[in-house]
């Protein structure tokens, strides 16, 4: 509430009315409406205000009523500032309108569908009018809580996440943030419900989402989104995406529907395993899509250390491992998903650079797991993330090599690594250096120095994203394998690769875009 002017002014009242049912107005809202000298409501230009037939029993019929009309809707129009310039001019001429009562020392009560404050008309007088003068918003209840009330279902629990979204946004924004959320109200539909149902189908909600009309209002409506006819769907709906936690037995959760089981071991056909980078730490470089297949997973398989990486879900089991049974935890992984269970493996950075992809695509190619879906969810790789916080030392061709002789010779290691050096490409090298492998960094470096000048620069990444980050440049003759260990990635420049240390003092690797004629 803002108190700023002399009581000689009227009070401005931006007064929620609720959903739709008029016994869901608030006792604060009704006593404002019947005491209020102005009562303004927003219509278009066919002249019905949804909001005046709301507060219709509250109104006493001798208050002077402010009808404002919206030159423009959803067609064109021809004022030379577009739809924003003639919205923003009405808006103007609607609040000097208002603005005259109020200087006359008249009470205004604007009426607002839902809240006044969320998606509704009452927020543009606000904008123009609270700090000029004393003014009051009054809560109502939300178009979101009614839909949830009318479908009976719990938006959210415990600590999952609502988001709230405009159905007029495109469609790829749609099936990001429906993909990397748990639930999840789609408003404004009508004309955008097209738009909206590829989305969801999109981000693989499809089969969760809710579709709700008119909630609490004579002409209310339910269903399954899928089952919609989109030339049914009014302005006034909204699209629910309920909690996911609690499902009952027989409702497949998110995606079950196209993977043949029930999401809860007891399925006939097989379920799904989802192979996700995580990034190389932290929730920050997590993509929606990954983001969104973590929270519809029935199970999470991997690496201890990657699973805790991921927020603790009611519901979900967790099957962690120690790193080096791969094949294992691939195995184990696709046999609950032929129980029906849609399966989440977690990987560090992209599960298809050194980790778990090809883990599990060796195993999914046997006979007895023929029918068992498996997709790849990418991440970001710890080469590209310790390249961004260097500079941008990856700008021109570059290999991956992994130093790690445990699944091949160490022999095919040094020729790759020759090869590499020889064709001047800058090298990310993975798995440098661990507590059973001391000698790799060692052997790498020297056989480098063979092919590249001592004052080669060298990013040393550690732990990049997370708390214990530290990223340095040394030249590639003073690498020491002391300072090297299983969290930390090499890249090493070529011939081209220069450390720059700038004005304000930073240092910055970046390889050049162009290569010298030979």
């Amino acid at each position: 509430m803002t108190d700023l002017q002399p009581s000689a002014t009227g009070r401005l009242y931006g007064v929620g009315l609720g959903p739709g049912d008029p016994s869901l107005v608030t006792v604060r809202a009704a006593e404002l409406i019947g005491k209020a000298d102005v009562v303004a409501y927003h219509s278009a230009r066919h002249g019905r205000s949804i909001a005046r037939s709301i507060a219709e029993r509250y109104l006493t019929g001798g208050q002077i009523e402010e009808q404002l009309v919206y030159p423009v809707t959803t067609e064109a129009t021809e004022h030379p500032g577009g739809y924003r310039g003639a919205i923003d001019e009405f808006y103007e001429e609607a609040a000097a309108r208002l603005a005259a009562h109020l200087d006359a020392g008249r009470d205004v009560v604007v009426l607002a569908e839902g809240d006044p404050l969320f998606y509704g008309s009452y927020q543009h007088m606000h904008k123009r009018l609270a700090h000029r003068y004393p003014t009051e918003v009054v809560p109502g209840v939300t178009s979101v809580s009614a839909a949830a009330a009318r479908l009976g279902r719990p938006l959210v629990e415990a600590e999952e996440v609502l988001t709230i979204l405009p159905g007029t946004l495109p469609e790829e924004e749609l099936a990001a943030r429906l993909a990397s959320t748990d639930s999840a109200v789609i408003m404004k539909l009508g004309r955008t419900f097209p738009t909206v149902r590829r989305a969801l189908e999109r981000a693989g909600r499809l089969q969760d989402a809710q579709y709700v009309e008119r909630a609490t209002m004579a002409a209310e409506r339910t269903a399954p989104l899928a089952e919609v006819d989109p030339e049914s769907v009014p302005y006034f709906s909204v699209a629910v995406l309920p909690s996911r936690i609690g499902l009952p037995p027989h409702e497949p959760a998110a995606g079950d529907a196209t993977a043949g089981g029930t999401g809860d071991g007891t399925g006939a056909g097989p379920g799904e395993v989802v192979v996700i980078g995580l990034g190389p730490a932290g929730p920050l470089w997590l993509t929606p899509e990954a983001r969104g297949e973590l929270a519809a997973a029935d199970d999470l398989v991997g690496y201890t250390t990657y699973i805790d990486r991921v927020p603790v879900r009611p519901g979900q089991r967790r099957h962690g491992s120690d790193n080096k049974v791969e094949s294992e935890r691939a195995e184990f992984a696709l046999d609950l998903a032929r129980q029906g269970r849609r399966v989440a493996v977690v990987s560090s950075g992209d599960p298809g650079v050194f980790a778990m992809a090809t883990a599990v695509l060796e195993v999914a190619c046997e006979e007895r797991y023929g029918d068992v879906p498996v997709r790849i969810v990418p991440g970001m790789t710890a080469a590209h993330a310790a390249a961004s916080r260097a500079g941008a030392p990856l700008g021109h061709d570059y290999a991956v090599v992994s130093l790690s002789d445990r699944l091949k010779p160490w022999e095919v290691v040094a020729r790759r690594l020759r090869a590499a050096a020889s064709a001047d490409l800058v090298l990310a090298l993975y798995n440098p250096g661990s507590q059973s492998r001391t000698t790799q960094v060692g052997l790498a470096r020297d056989l480098l120095l063979e092919h590249r000048a001592p004052d080669t620069p060298v990013v040393m990444a550690r732990d990049v994203g997370g708390p214990t980050e530290r990223v340095r440049t040394v030249r590639l003759a003073e690498l020491d394998p002391a300072e090297v260990d299983m969290r930390t990635i090499l890249l090493i420049g070529s011939s081209q690769t220069r450390a720059v240390r700038r004005g304000n003092g930073t240092e910055v690797v970046w390889t050049p875009r162009r290569y010298p004629e030979v």
